[in-house]
């Protein structure tokens, strides 16, 4: 019986057009008809844009009472990796391309050597115009990207080959450095933050309860818009919110798994997390779906859609507050 995943991917594309991130996870089997490598990268081919279409399948239709399980497959095929994965993936593996296109490369079969000149690229700067090296971080990233990107088109890619781990090896040794350790943020710091936002806007609530919350929890800014009003509301939530007598219980999902965050209520109402969310909900009349929302009608409105960890940002306001609040202390 052929693979789930192969069938419920197959299904998908054909009762779907594909999206345009669909488009640059295309691919071709790297050989012609008559067994020799197509060279889609000719100056003929009509989309030097992306990888070659996909083969034709012959999958099996699933029996009709399989459809459910089908349906589910396909969620759990969405569940193995976040959006902001999926999308930077998506996005690396579109870079890959364009850059084998400029060099004259295939891409199909993977040949490590030719990951292992990207990558060398990546680290000096010459895999995009703007001459701009990549951080180690995100050359890692990029190899994961295309290691998941060929396996997912049944041609994996050997990362440990030494055209590849070797020089992975080397930018590390030459490049890595130790990671930027950034300024905690103080008590008395929140507390300058938060007067320069309004206690009488909608965005001013808002960016109060994420403050205090976040602040609170010790959250990053994409657990905190990833969170929901209750449970199972969104399919691209990250958690969801309790409200307790005694404070609140978060319940984040995390790259190992699900894990419980306790915040308790505050000893002044004006630095209470609780107190902060609770004014937030009410006013911005929200009782389902994503907890922090764009605010829209010049801030008389409230948005259906989530934030993004981008906009989850502190105002550039509050930054100069809590900036100076450092300054003083330091």
């Amino acid at each position: 019986m052929p693979d789930i995943v192969d069938m419920v991917m197959e299904m998908s594309r054909a009762s779907e057009e594909p999206s345009a991130e669909a488009q640059a996870l295309r691919y071709g089997s790297g050989r012609s008809e008559f067994g020799k490598p197509n060279r889609w990268l000719s100056a003929g081919d009509a989309d030097h844009s992306s990888p070659p279409p996909l083969p034709a399948v012959s999958t099996p239709r699933l029996p009709a009472h399989l459809d459910a399980l089908a349906d589910r497959a396909r969620d759990y095929v969405a569940a193995a990796s976040s959006a902001n994965t999926r999308r930077a993936y998506a996005s690396d593996w579109k870079q890959f391309a364009s850059w084998c296109r400029r060099q004259g490369v295939e891409m199909f079969p993977p040949d490590p050597q030719v990951v292992g000149l990207y990558i060398t690229a990546c680290a000096s700067g010459k895999a995009t115009g703007d001459k701009k090296p990549n951080s180690v971080s995100t050359i890692e990233r990029r190899l994961s990207a295309l290691t998941w990107n060929y396996t997912q088109r049944g041609q994996p890619l050997d990362r440990k080959d030494r055209a590849i781990a070797t020089v992975m090896a080397g930018i590390r040794n030459t490049h890595a450095a130790p990671p930027k350790q950034k300024e905690a943020i103080l008590p008395e710091d929140l507390i300058a933050m938060l007067e320069t936002l309004g206690r009488g806007t909608l965005r001013g609530l808002r960016d109060r309860a994420m403050l205090l919350l976040g602040f609170a929890g010790g959250l990053r800014r994409s657990e905190v818009v990833g969170l929901d009003v209750g449970r199972d509301q969104t399919e691209d939530s990250s958690g969801w919110v309790e409200i307790l007598d005694k404070g609140m219980l978060l319940r984040l999902r995390g790259k190992t798994g699900w894990r419980e965050v306790e915040v308790g209520r505050g000893s002044s109402d004006a630095t209470c997390p609780v107190v902060a969310l609770e004014a937030w909900l009410k006013l911005a009349r929200i009782a389902h779906g994503p907890l922090f929302r764009r605010v829209t009608g010049q801030g008389k409105a409230v948005g259906a859609n989530r934030l993004n960890d981008q906009e989850g940002r502190p105002p550039r306001q509050a930054n100069r507050a809590g900036g100076r609040c450092a300054r003083r202390s330091a």
